[in-house]
C-alpha cells in the first residue's frame, strides 16, 4: 500500500473508531515479532514494555541493559529467560539467539547509532527511538547497515499511530480547510525541576542539542506532516537563563522555517517553560492540537469545533504497526530516511543558532 493511501485510511479509521477497534480486538498472532529492548529507562519500562506486552503482533523476549540491578525487576514482571539477557558489551551475541527478531533501541540519543548498527550486524531488525542520531552521517551509517543486513529500520515516531495527529495529517494533506497562512508549534517543559546527578539530558554527548533534540523533533515532525512540503531555510536562536543547571546545552530554542511558497512558520522547544501545541490559521478557520505531542490526553480542534476522537494507547498501536511492517503486511511509514530528514533540520537549527545566520537547505531526498 502506498504511504499516501495508508495515511488517508488511518485518518478515516481513527476518526470513526474503526482503527482502534480493529487493532485492540485482534488476538496475538501465531508468530509474533520477538523483541529485545535495549535500554531500560523510564520510557522503556513504563511505555514500550507494556506496549509490547499488549501488542497483538509482538512479544517481549529479551533485554539489553547497562544496569544489572534492573534485571530482577524486569524478570519478575515479564517472562524473560536468563539466556535472553544481555549487557552493552555482549549485545553482539544476540546474533545466535533465535528468540530475538528485533531490537528496540530506547537508550539516549548519543548511542543510538552504535547500538542500531551492532543490532543490524547481528542480523536483527531495529526500531530506534527518536531522535534518530546525533548527526546526518550517523543516520547514513544506520541506513547503510540496515540495507547491508537486509533488515528493516524504523524510527519510534508514535504519533503516526495517534488518531489526533493522523486526523491533522489527513486534513492538511487533503486541504480540507484551505491553505494555511499562519503556523505555530511548540513543545516544552521545565526539566530544571527534575534534574539530578548524572542526568543524561543535560549532556551534549547523550542529548546532543538538549530540548531542541529531545522535544523539538516532535515540533519539526508536525511541521512536515501539516505542510506536506520541505522547508527551504531555517533561522534559529538559543539561550540559557539558568546557567547553573544547563551548563553544556541551551535551555531555550526558537526557530522559523521558511517554505517554498514564502510562508514562515514559528516553532520553539525549551527545558524552561510549558507548552505543547500545533496551531494553524487556515482559510476556513483554526486547526490544531493542544496538547499535541503527549503520550495521552491529546485534544484537537477544527473550524467546526472540537475533534471527536477517542484516545488510544499510542505505543501499543505503534508496536503493532511496526511489527506488521516487519512481517510485510503493512508499509514502513517511519523509515530511517524520515529520521535522517528530521536530524538534518535539527542540525540546521543548531547551526543557525550558533552562527546567527539563516541556513538554506539544498533539497531533500525524502
Amino acid at each position: 500500500m502506498e504511504r499516501r493511501k495508508f495515511i488517508k485510511l488511518t485518518a478515516l479509521a481513527a476518526t470513526s473508531g474503526l482503527f482502534r477497534t480493529q487493532l485492540l480486538g485482534q488476538n496475538l498472532t501465531k508468530n509474533p515479532i520477538k523483541i529485545a529492548i535495549c535500554g531500560l529507562g523510564n520510557y522503556a519500562e513504563n511505555w514500550i514494555a507494556p506496549a509490547i506486552q499488549a501488542s497483538n503482533h509482538a512479544e517481549l523476549t529479551g533485554i539489553i541493559t547497562g544496569s544489572p540491578n534492573k534485571i530482577s525487576k524486569w524478570q519478575k514482571k515479564y517472562p524473560i529467560k536468563d539466556n535472553n539477557i544481555y549487557n552493552y558489551e555482549t549485545l553482539d551475541s544476540i546474533a545466535d539467539n533465535k528468540d530475538i527478531d528485533c531490537v528496540y533501541i530506547a537508550t539516549p540519543t548519543g548511542n543510538h547509532a552504535e547500538f542500531t548498527i551492532r543490532s543490524f550486524e547481528a542480523g536483527k531488525h531495529v526500531i530506534c527511538e527518536k531522535p534518530m542520531a546525533p548527526t546526518v552521517s550517523d543516520c547514513d551509517r544506520m541506513i547503510a547497515a540496515a540495507k547491508k543486513a537486509n533488515k528493516m529500520l524504523q524510527i519510534g515516531y508514535r504519533l503516526y499511530w495517534d488518531p489526533f495527529n493522523v486526523r491533522l495529517m489527513s486534513a492538511t494533506k487533503n486541504k480540507e480547510f484551505g491553505p494555511w497562512n499562519e503556523m505555530r508549534g511548540g513543545f516544552s517543559y521545565d526539566h530544571g525541576r527534575w534534574t539530578r546527578k548524572g542526568d543524561w539530558r543535560l549532556t551534549k554527548a547523550m542529548n546532543v542539542g538538549g530540548a531542541v533534540y529531545d522535544l523539538g523533533v516532535y515540533v519539526v515532525q508536525s511541521a512536515f506532516y501539516t505542510t506536506h512540503l520541505h522547508p527551504v531555510s531555517v533561522l534559529a536562536k538559543s539561550w540559557t537563563d539558568r546557567t547553573e543547571i544547563y551548563k553544556e546545552l541551551p535551555e531555550h530554542w526558537e526557530w522559523e522555517l521558511e517554505w517554498p511558497d514564502g510562508k514562515v512558520s514559528k516553532h520553539s522547544s525549551s527545558y524552561g517553560k510549558k507548552e505543547n501545541f500545533i496551531h494553524l490559521e487556515t482559510k476556513k478557520g483554526q486547526v490544531g492540537l493542544k496538547p499535541a505531542y503527549s503520550y495521552r490526553g491529546l485534544a484537537g480542534y477544527e473550524p467546526s469545533g472540537s475533534m471527536d476522537i477517542k484516545a488510544v494507547f499510542q505505543q501499543k498501536l505503534q508496536i503493532d504497526g511496526q511489527c506488521l511492517a516487519i512481517m510485510g503486511q503493512q508499509p514502513n511509514i517511519t523509515p530511517g530516511e524520515m529520521g535522517r530528514r528530521d536530524i538534518r533540520v535539527l542540525n540546521a537549527i543548531m547551526l543557525s543558532a550558533k552562527s546567527n545566520q539563516k541556513i538554506k537547505f539544498k533539497g531533500f531526498k525524502y
